[in-house]
This record gives structure tokens, sequence and C-alpha cells, in this order.
């Protein structure tokens, strides 16, 4: 059993909004401001990646993710480091791959999963007066957000490696 912090998932959830909320600021000051780098294009999706895949394993380690969808978090996490890899490929060709529309819908999906579960977590610890068919909603939501940000992850990565398939090639392969 692990230590329980008083008001911990919501102090969770708190943190959970700040981090989401800084990560989108950033992007948008970068942009706005005309301070983007192909260093700051390559880290932010890689740490981007970092925080969501440790946030899908954390969630599914607490039992907060039932254990049915360690599956699904390894297709996620196998994703991830499909199109992270083929942006190091890239990289080594002098190619920078920008984020493509839907890799962005995705992660914004993925952000209010993550969400919804922490959100799940605070009101039946911390909000237990609530009444129980609004637990089971946030929890049911949670679910099917889960499951739509699966797809949305295959299907995304699905896109992103026919897009740039060419790059599996080897270049000094004669044809």
């Amino acid at each position: 059993m692990y230590f329980q912090l008083p008001f911990g998932p919501t102090l969770c959830f708190l943190v959970y909004l700040l981090a989401a909320l800084s990560d989108w600021l950033d992007g948008y000051l970068a942009r706005r401001c005309d301070i983007v780098s192909t260093f700051g294009k390559f880290m932010d999706a890689l740490t981007d990646k970092i925080f969501m895949i440790g946030l899908f394993v954390s969630i599914l380690v607490l039992g907060i993710l039932p254990r049915w969808a360690l599956f699904f978090v390894l297709i996620i996490i196998g994703r991830e480091f499909l199109v992270t890899g083929l942006r190091l490929v890239a990289s080594s060709r002098g190619i920078v791959l920008v984020a493509e529309h839907m890799g962005k819908v995705k992660a914004a999906m993925q952000v209010v999963t993550i969400g919804f579960f922490i959100l799940g977590r605070m009101i039946r610890q911390d909000l237990a007066f609530l009444p129980d068919w609004f637990k089971q909603l946030i929890d049911e939501t949670a679910l099917i957000l889960f499951w739509i940000s699966t797809y949305l992850t295959v299907t995304s990565g699905y896109y992103y490696i026919k897009r740039y398939q060419y790059l599996f090639d080897d270049p000094g392969e004669n044809k």
C-alpha cells in the first residue's frame, strides 16, 4: 500500500491542470513571439510523450485505469516510441517532422482523458459527498475518452507512418 496524502487527488488534479496549461502556454508563446526552434519542436514533442506515457502507466499501476487496459496502454506506448523513432531518423537526415493535425487532436484527447481519470479519483476520495450517479458518470466518461484516445493514437500513428514511410528506406540503397 502507498501513503495517502489528505486531499492528495485534489492536489494531483491541480498540479496536472497547471502542467497541462503551462505546456499549452509555452507552445502558444513560442509561436506568438516567433521563438520556435528545431530543438524546441523536438524536445516539446518528446517531453509531452514522456509525460503522457508516465501518466498512463501511473494510473494503470494505481488501479485508476482497469487492468484490462494494459494492452491498450502498451499500444499507446508503442505508437509514441515509433513516432519518436521516426522523428529521430528524419532528424538524422536533416528533416524536421512537425506535428500533424491528427497528432495534435490525439495529444489533446490524451490530456483530457488523463484529466478525467484523475478527476474521478479526486471525486471518489476527496469529494465523497457527491452523488454516486455523478461519480459513475465521471468514471464512464473517462473510460469512453480512453477508448477514443486509443483509437486516435492508433489512427494518427498509422497516418504518420504512412505519410513518412519513405524515411524508413535506406538512403544508400540502390533502386
